[in-house]
């Protein structure tokens, strides 16, 4: 068994440096010309000995990629016709039409021929799918928001991402929210604040005036009234049942969830049961609050002129390319002082790729002036790098005349983590949420299951 598990490491060492050289020629990262490394220098960096290394360095001999010139050395003579490495990318659905990312994987491909990116698509609501992908080595770059990340972290499962250079050209406020002790894990890629997007024609029949950073939730509550129409258009709508969009409120409370001594969430009676409380009754509040209509669904109703104003992202504001709709978009309302939730998905390296140097060009691609202005130009996203995000110039669709709205509501950016509850917390919360909006389940009912299954699930 000992002398298994010892071939087993040799073999595992072999392929290592097998692979990585295969990667580095294909990739160009040595070039056609160079003389590699003697035979003994791979044999004490690899802990091989010189005949296991001759035996990996004749594979890639037989590949076409080196020559072995008799007392002079081991000669780099490039990538044969069709050669390439594979780069496997994990993304997630939405972004095919929020990142336009065929296209930029296609411009990657063009300018790295030797690099072929094959595009998985991976659930953005269930981390448990990356980190099987990612343990299995079935990805080799994976797309990440924050709560997946938040997941990683918690779960104890940050080694599987590959520590990368922290980009400083890149909105520093993103970066910070992929660190993990001081390592930068994942490269924002694109991210986007929630927002209000309204019919303006509607606004304009009504007589009423547009939304603008002085509206609180009472204000939204009175105007929406006033644009519904019953059984022909909804005044506002939402998704409240998603966890991207209901701590929106609880955040504005500025407060955070309390707990019992002994760790438990405690609801009852405080500030954050208020604000949930809140959010179930702002649809008796706004008759036309529509329910069973999700995020997606309810800009394809802003499109049809069956809702006047929504609440969402600059990601789902793609879901709006090409409609003819005088639309534009305000700051989220508040109770006081404005703030928002902030929405950031990210790039990141499995630490166990076999093709590591290509992963991180991909990753570099992505993350660039040219991929992410192309973000910026062709879709209503927001890219992570800020000179791109802020871009002024000739528009190629139609652009809100308040787009650029973010850039004065950064200050007002919180993450669901600002009310001290985890990942998982905030999915348990969610699930129980549900049922007490839909009336299945009484305050106490809710206030004791969270304790109960938060508790079960600590174990």
């Amino acid at each position: 068994m000992e002398k298994r598990t010892t071939r087993s490491s040799s073999r595992t060492r072999l392929s290592e440096l097998v692979n990585t050289l295969r990667e580095d020629i294909l990739t160009g990262k040595r070039p056609v010309g160079e003389y590699l490394p003697s035979e003994k220098t791979f044999a004490a960096e690899y802990n091989l000995s010189n005949q296991s290394v001759r035996k990996g360095l004749d594979v890639l001999v037989a590949e076409g990629l080196i020559e072995k010139i008799p007392r002079v050395g081991t000669k780099v003579v490039g990538a044969p016709e069709g050669a390439f490495v594979t780069v496997k990318l994990g993304f997630h659905s939405s972004v095919t039409d929020e990142a336009d990312i065929h296209r930029l994987l296609s411009s990657f491909q063009k300018e790295n021929p030797h690099i072929r990116v094959q595009a998985v698509p991976t659930s953005s609501n269930n981390y448990s799918y990356i980190s099987e992908y990612l343990s299995s080595g079935l990805l080799d770059v994976v797309m990440m928001n924050f709560k997946d990340f938040q997941e990683c972290v918690e779960t104890g499962e940050e080694g599987m991402l590959e520590p990368t250079e922290r980009n400083p050209e890149l909105y520093s406020f993103l970066s910070d929210a992929f660190v993990a002790d001081g390592r930068q894990l994942v490269q924002p890629f694109i991210y986007s604040p929630l927002i209000l997007c309204y019919n303006r024609e509607h606004f304009h029949e009504a007589n009423l005036p547009e939304p603008d950073s002085s509206w609180q939730w009472k204000d939204l509550i009175t105007y929406s009234s006033k644009l519904a129409i019953p059984n022909e258009r909804l005044g506002f709508h939402c998704d409240l049942y998603s966890p991207n969009r209901w701590p929106l409120l609880l955040l504005q409370t500025g407060g955070k969830f309390e707990r019992h001594e002994d760790g438990r969430l405690k609801l009852a009676g405080t500030a954050m049961m208020d604000a949930l409380r809140y959010c179930g009754e702002m649809k008796h509040s706004i008759p036309s609050l529509s329910e069973g209509i999700t995020t997606g669904e309810s800009e394809l109703l802003l499109a049809k002129g069956k809702a006047s104003i929504i609440m969402t992202s600059y990601f789902y504001l793609n879901y709006l390319l090409g409609e003819r709709l005088s639309f534009d978009i305000a700051p989220v309302p508040h109770f006081g002082t404005p703030m928002t939730m902030l929405l950031n998905t990210g790039l990141a390296v499995n630490r166990k790729s076999q093709v590591k140097d290509a992963a991180v060009k991909l990753v570099e691609y992505l993350t660039s002036y040219k991929a992410q202005l192309f973000v910026r130009q062709h879709t209503y996203s927001l890219p992570a790098r800020k000179s791109a995000a802020e871009w002024v110039g000739e528009e190629k669709r139609y652009l809100p005349s308040r787009f650029s709205l973010f850039r004065e509501t950064i200050p007002g950016f919180r993450y669901f983590t600002d009310l001290a509850i985890s990942a998982r917390e905030l999915l348990e919360i969610n699930q129980e949420l549900k049922m007490y909006w839909a009336g299945l389940e009484t305050e106490e009912v809710l206030c004791s299951h969270i304790e109960e299954r938060l508790t079960v699930s600590s174990v």
